[in-house]
C-alpha cells in the first residue's frame, strides 16, 4: 500500500527545538516569577546554582549564573518565597524551559521576617547573643573607631556628638551601608579595625560604633547577614550597635556589647560629658582639701591640748643641765688628784725597778729553775726504780693468789648451802606477795573504771543507732513497701496489677495488693526562661 503524497515540510528535532527557544526568548524576554524556592542545595562546583520555583500548581526550573550569584544581594534559601527576575529560556537536550535569573527580592516583609526569625533562633542556640560573652564598654576610650557611609549625615552627627560631649580621636572606616556590597564591607571593617596592632602607626580603636541611619527592613537586611553578626560577637574591641532608628532592630544589635537607639545616642554611650567630668573632679578636689584642712585642724588642736599639759623643755634639762655643770666643776679636781695619787705610787716603786736588781733577781730565778730541772729527772728515776723493786714479787705471787681465791669461792659457797632452806623462801615469799597487793588492788579498780567507759561508750551509740535508725523515717509517715519476695518495691513500673505487697508501718505491717495502673503525676510546667534574648517582634 502506498503512503499518500503531502507538501507538509520536515522538521529536524534540532530545528524544531531552536524554533521553541527563539519564540519563548522573543515573547517572555523579561519576566517577574513569584514562587517558593525548592530543591536549593547550595552553589554547584561549578559556581552555578540550580532550584525549582513552585507555587500551587505548577514549578518551573531556575539557573543562576555564577557571576549573577556573586551579584546578588539577597541569596536564595530552601522554602523562602522570592521574585525572581530574568529571562525565561529553553534547555534543548531535555525539551525543558527554565528561567535564568538576573536578581532575586523576597515576595514580601512576612518572607523577610520569616526568614530573620529563623537565622535569629540559630545564632541565639550557639550563644553568640549570651549576656556573659559581652565585654564592659571602656569609660574614656581614647580612639574611636566608626563604621558607616562617609557621606551620609550619620557620620556627621556621630562626630558633632562626640565633640560636644568630649573631643576624641575618631578612626572612620567608610562602607556601604545598603546593597550586596554592605555586609563584605562591614565584615572586614570589623576585622581590620581588630587587626590594627597596639602602639603601631595608626593606633587601635578602644571601641568601635557600627552605625547607619532608618529605612526599610530591606535596607538593612545588610546588618541581618550571618557574617555581620559573626564578625561582631567575634570582635576583641567593645561593640556598640547603632543601626536604624529606635523601632528597627537588627541581629548586629542582639551581638553587640551595647545597642543604642539612634547614631546620636551611641556617641552619647560612648564617651562621658567633659564638663561634666571636669566640674566633678573639680569638686572632688574641692572636697578633698577641705577634708585636710579640718584633719589638720583637728590635728592641731589636739597637739595644743596635749603640749599645755606638758612641762617646759627648759625646766626638763635643768636639773641634768646643772648636774652636768657640778661634775664638770668636779672633774678638774679629781683628775689632779689622781695623777698626783697615781705619781706617789709609781715613784716607790721606781726604786724597786731598777735595771740591777732586776737582772740580779733574773739570775736567781734562772739558776733555782735549773736546779729544779736536775732534781726532777733524779726523782723521777728514783721513783721508777722504787715501783719495780714494790710489784716485781707481787708479779711473782699473782698465779698463786688467783689459785686461793678460787679454792675461796667454792668453800663460801659450801657453807651457803645449808642456809636455802624452805624456811627462808616461804619470808621471801611472804614479802613478795605483800608488794604485789597494791598491784592488784590498783589493777582491781582499773578494771570496773575500764568497764563502766565501755558501757559509756556503747549507750552512746545505741542512742546514736536510735537516731538514724528507718523506724523514726517511719514515724513521720513513710512506709516500707516490699513484694512477695521480700523485695523492697522503688519503681512503680516493675508492679503489675494484682500483685500482693507488705507494707511495714511503724506501727503494725499490713498486706496489699495492686489493684490498677500507677497513678501519674502531671508534669511540672518548664521554668519560663527569665534570662534569655528578648524577641525581635
Amino acid at each position: 500500500m502506498s503512503q499518500p503524497l503531502t507538501n507538509a515540510t520536515e522538521f529536524t528535532v534540532s530545528e524544531i527545538a531552536q524554533a521553541v527557544k527563539r519564540t519563548v526568548e522573543d515573547e517572555f524576554g523579561h519576566v517577574r516569577v513569584r514562587g517558593e524556592i525548592s530543591g536549593f542545595r547550595g552553589q554547584h562546583s561549578s559556581g552555578h546554582a540550580y532550584f525549582t520555583l513552585k507555587d500551587q500548581a505548577a514549578s518551573i526550573d531556575a539557573v543562576v549564573w555564577k557571576g549573577n550569584y556573586a551579584r546578588l544581594s539577597f541569596k536564595p534559601e530552601e522554602g523562602l518565597e522570592v521574585i525572581a527576575t530574568g529571562r525565561l529560556t529553553t534547555f534543548p537536550r531535555s525539551s525543558k524551559y527554565q528561567i535564568v535569573i538576573d536578581n532575586i527580592e523576597p515576595a514580601g516583609a512576612g518572607a523577610l521576617m520569616a526568614l530573620l526569625e529563623e537565622r535569629r533562633k540559630k545564632l541565639l542556640e550557639e550563644g553568640l547573643f549570651a549576656r556573659e560573652r559581652k565585654k564592659a564598654l571602656p569609660y574614656l576610650p581614647r580612639v574611636i573607631g566608626v563604621i558607616t557611609s562617609p557621606t551620609g549625615a550619620v557620620i556627621r552627627d556621630i562626630l558633632h556628638r562626640l565633640e560636644d560631649r568630649f573631643p576624641s580621636h575618631v578612626l572612620v572606616w567608610p562602607v556601604r551601608v545598603q546593597g550586596e556590597t554592605c555586609a563584605p564591607d562591614v565584615v572586614n571593617a570589623i576585622e581590620g579595625f581588630n587587626a590594627f596592632a597596639a602602639g603601631g602607626a595608626i593606633p587601635r580603636p578602644d571601641l568601635l560604633i557600627v552605625a547607619r541611619g532608618g529605612g526599610s527592613i530591606e535596607d538593612l537586611w545588610g546588618f541581618n547577614e550571618e557574617a555581620v553578626v559573626r564578625a561582631v560577637a567575634a570582635s576583641d574591641i567593645p561593640v556598640i550597635s547603632a543601626v536604624g532608628h529606635e523601632t528597627d532592630t537588627t541581629l548586629v544589635d542582639y551581638a553587640a556589647d551595647m545597642r543604642a537607639p539612634t547614631p546620636t545616642a551611641a556617641a552619647e554611650a560612648a564617651v562621658p560629658v567633659r564638663s561634666e567630668l571636669i566640674a566633678y573632679v573639680e569638686d572632688q578636689g574641692l572636697r578633698q582639701r577641705q577634708a585636710a584642712r579640718r584633719s589638720l585642724a583637728s590635728l592641731r588642736d589636739r597637739l595644743r591640748a596635749a603640749s599645755a599639759g606638758l612641762p617646759r623643755p627648759s625646766d626638763l634639762a635643768a636639773t641634768q643641765r646643772q648636774s652636768l655643770d657640778l661634775a664638770a666643776s668636779m672633774l678638774t679636781g679629781a683628775l689632779r688628784h689622781f695623777v698626783q695619787g697615781r705619781r706617789v705610787d709609781y715613784s716607790g716603786l721606781a726604786a724597786a725597778l731598777q735595771p740591777r736588781l732586776v737582772r740580779q733577781r733574773y739570775a736567781e730565778l734562772k739558776e733555782r729553775l735549773d736546779n729544779l730541772g736536775r732534781n726532777g729527772a733524779s726523782g723521777l728515776v728514783k721513783n721508777v726504780d722504787r715501783a719495780r723493786l714494790k710489784f716485781d714479787p707481787c708479779s711473782r705471787q699473782l698465779p698463786i693468789a688467783a689459785a686461793t681465791s678460787i679454792e675461796r669461792k667454792h668453800t663460801a659457797l659450801g657453807r651457803l648451802a645449808p642456809r636455802l632452806r624452805p624456811q627462808p623462801l616461804h619470808a621471801e615469799l611472804r614479802h613478795a606477795r605483800n608488794q604485789l597487793a597494791p598491784i592488784a588492788s590498783r589493777l582491781a579498780g582499773a578494771g570496773v573504771q575500764m568497764t563502766t567507759s565501755r558501757r559509756q561508750q556503747l549507750e552512746q551509740l545505741g542512742k546514736l543507732l536510735d537516731t538514724l535508725s528507718y523506724r523514726n523515717v517511719l514515724a513521720r509517715g513513710y512506709a516500707i513497701v516490699q513484694d512477695n519476695q521480700g523485695q523492697v518495691v522503688t519503681r512503680a513500673a516493675s508492679l503489675a496489677p494484682g500483685d500482693a505487697l507488705h507494707i511495714v508501718l511503724a506501727e503494725g505491717e499490713v498486706d496489699a495488693a495492686v489493684g490498677g495502673a500507677p497513678l501519674r503525676r502531671k508534669a511540672a510546667r518548664p521554668p519560663s526562661d527569665g534570662g534569655s534574648q528578648e524577641s525581635l517582634f
